[in-house]
């Protein structure tokens, strides 16, 4: 198996009449990533500039720590709150 970091980047643009919804589950989300084996940095924010996005940048030491991460926020609270949300990411390694 792989030993390369993972990368991902983008955003999700969240509906305004789901922001508060997402904006709610969000530290709970992060305190839960980065308190995950191989979580090296995590970073959701709002953007300033686009009413609605949350700009996203994860980096995960392997492939196992990042397929981790995706397994444990499929049924998490996070999930839920952005069920079927449009989401704009690059994953790569390096």
């Amino acid at each position: 198996m792989s030993q390369s970091k993972v990368y991902l980047r983008g955003f999700i643009q969240v509906p305004m009449d789901r922001i508060e919804a997402v904006r709610a589950a969000l530290p709970e989300h992060i305190s839960l990533t980065r308190a995950e084996p191989g979580c090296l940095s995590f970073d959701v924010f709002e953007d300033a500039e686009i009413p609605g996005r949350f700009n996203v940048s994860e980096v995960f030491e392997n492939r196992a720590a990042f397929d981790a991460h995706q397994a444990r926020t499929k049924q998490s609270p996070w999930a839920k709150a952005t069920r079927n949300i449009p989401r704009s990411y690059d994953i790569s390694t390096d």
